[in-house]
């Protein structure tokens, strides 16, 4: 917790397990400085470990808008979920990437995502690949889905549009 005064800290305390989501600040009796200071303090610890500042999905070696050689090396991370095989079944907040070639953006969530040439699935929990594209601009969706390949949605999707060469 960063704050200016060593009794805001201390006034501060952890609830719950050792990977704790909250804090419980005492305020009461303290002067209003310090009181929105405690309040800001427990914000600010209770929202940077439930969540990460960003969650979603990321296209890391390619940018929007690049122009690239074919086959295009693509790399995917994501944020708020985990990477994991679909072989190891449903398991809340887990999944596999995709990427949607040319489909008009994301799936909306719970919908499964087709198996054809146009729909590369990564369901090994693979983090990168290679794709062949034809010269000329194309879009590509990086869609995050669970293990029977049903989308998480826009929040878990980035389109980003390139130009082969």
């Amino acid at each position: 917790i960063a704050t200016s005064s060593s009794s805001a800290r201390s006034a501060c305390r952890s609830v719950g397990p050792k990977r704790a989501l909250a804090v419980a600040c005492r305020a009461e009796g303290r002067p209003l400085m310090q009181r929105a200071q405690l309040a800001a303090a427990s914000i600010a610890v209770s929202v940077g470990m439930a969540s990460p500042a960003f969650a979603g999905v990321a296209f890391d070696a390619v940018k929007n808008g690049a122009t690239v050689s074919s086959p295009v090396h693509l790399e995917f991370t994501v944020q708020g979920m985990e990477v994991k095989p679909a072989s190891e079944g449903l398991i809340p907040n887990t999944g596999h990437f995709h990427v949607l070639i040319d489909e008009g953006g994301a799936y909306p969530e719970g919908q499964a995502i087709p198996f054809d040439d146009t729909h590369k699935h990564y369901g090994k929990g693979q983090l990168s690949d290679d794709v062949a594209l034809s010269p000329g601009q194309h879009e590509l969706t990086l869609q995050f889905a669970n293990a029977k390949h049903e989308s998480y949605g826009s929040k878990f999707a980035s389109t980003i549009k390139v130009t082969v060469k």
